[in-house]
């Protein structure tokens, strides 16, 4: 085990800002997986999740001296990768955010394991993009409401609808999964 391994994130971004490549390894080590989770529970195909991955972790990783630790590093690159994620999908001229509901979408099974992430992530898959992607960004990347509806470029009430649809959806889902 490498002396970095039991090291605070704070104590790593100090390391890594002054040019310690082996503590902004482990910074990005820990920071991944969490990342790319959260960005295919948004809706990103794995593919997408682990590009989008890497540029947040190569932001943050440059910027890393401003990180001053009132979260966990992994939330701070959350964050940057939601906004990633956020840019993309506002290209992406086929997707619309609006406040009828889309239609059912099919989880991607790849992206599905077991236990209570699988429960998870099939209530999410069964969520409408929009629905999944508003939740996502509030509640996996914490981002406000009204960040969401800025950076998506909708009404705030758009937001809270999906928010508020999609929340009673899970709540649904995961409740009859456990009955």
């Amino acid at each position: 085990m490498g002396p970095h391994r039991l090291a605070s994130d704070i104590a790593l971004a100090q390391h890594a800002a002054r040019g310690d490549r082996a503590a902004a390894g482990e910074l990005a080590r820990r920071a991944a997986p969490v990342v790319a989770d959260l960005l295919r529970r948004m809706g990103a195909q794995p593919a997408l999740a682990d590009d989008l991955t890497q540029d947040a972790l190569i932001a943050a990783l440059k910027a890393v001296a401003t990180y001053r630790g009132e979260a966990p590093f992994a939330g701070w690159v959350m964050r940057i990768a939601a906004r990633l994620y956020l840019k993309r999908f506002r290209k992406d001229a086929r997707t619309q955010v609006t406040d009828r509901p889309l239609g059912e979408e099919t989880p991607d099974p790849a992206a599905v394991d077991g236990g209570a992430r699988l429960d998870l992530d099939r209530a999410l898959g069964k969520l409408s993009r929009p629905e999944r992607l508003c939740v996502s960004l509030c509640h996996g990347a914490g981002l406000t409401q009204a960040e969401i509806a800025q950076a998506l470029q909708v009404p705030l009430g758009t937001v809270k609808s999906h928010v508020t649809r999609g929340l009673a959806k899970l709540r649904a889902l995961l409740g009859a999964a456990d009955g």
